[in-house]
């Protein structure tokens, strides 16, 4: 059975959501990076980059970077809908994921929330919060334009899917507004049961 290291609110929920769409056997294992577990010695042992999602495969072997995990398991256990069937299709679903995870993630809610792990400065600290908000915000704004329509007109659910929950989840929980379209369909995609799921953390699946 796969295991999923995940931490309660971390990026690893969307991963706990795309398992549960998928009606997937798996167990959870706590890792609170609050306390630093993710630096424990066990834990490095099996992902020596010492973050969450870490996905343990039915061989022992470790699967890391929410992209890969995302990707593997729609390819693994998914149907045909939830992933297009044209290269065109695939590469602009990949697209989107990169775009969430490595720029509005990586880029805006990284500095929005922890400025303190890139300057011990109190003005740099509060003038990167402020960076990494008008990163989030010009990046939902361009996801909605790009992405939103298309979103809301499909009846899938994809990899896209996975990053987009976590990341409306956290928009939400900081008071940044999703604009239109894309505020439609977090409403729809944060109603979803698998959602309520991925957002009680460490529900078994």
């Amino acid at each position: 059975m796969l295991t999923l290291f995940h931490s309660p609110g971390a990026c690893s929920m969307g991963i706990v959501f795309l398992l549960e769409e998928l009606g997937v056997d798996y167990t959870l294992a706590a890792i609170d990076l609050r306390k630093g577990e993710q630096n424990d010695t066990a834990f490095r042992q099996m992902n020596p980059k010492g973050k969450v999602p870490t996905l343990i495969l039915d061989d022992g072997t470790a699967l890391t970077e929410f992209p890969a995990i995302a990707y593997w398991l729609c390819r693994r256990f998914g149907t045909a809908e939830l992933w297009p069937d044209t290269i065109d299709g695939q590469a602009r679903v990949l697209e989107l994921v990169e775009f969430l995870v490595a720029s509005i993630h990586m880029r805006g809610f990284t500095f929005l929330a922890m400025p303190q792990k890139f300057s011990a400065d109190p003005a740099a600290q509060d003038s990167l919060r402020a960076l990494g908000r008008r990163e989030v915000e010009t990046g939902l704004a361009t996801a909605a334009a790009q992405h939103g329509a298309a979103l809301c007109a499909r009846s899938r659910i994809g990899i896209e899917d996975a990053a987009l929950f976590y990341i409306l989840v956290w928009a939400r929980a900081l008071g940044i507004a999703v604009p239109e379209p894309l505020s439609t369909y977090a409403e729809a995609l944060l109603a979803r049961p698998s959602a309520q799921v991925a957002l009680r953390g460490l529900a078994a699946g």
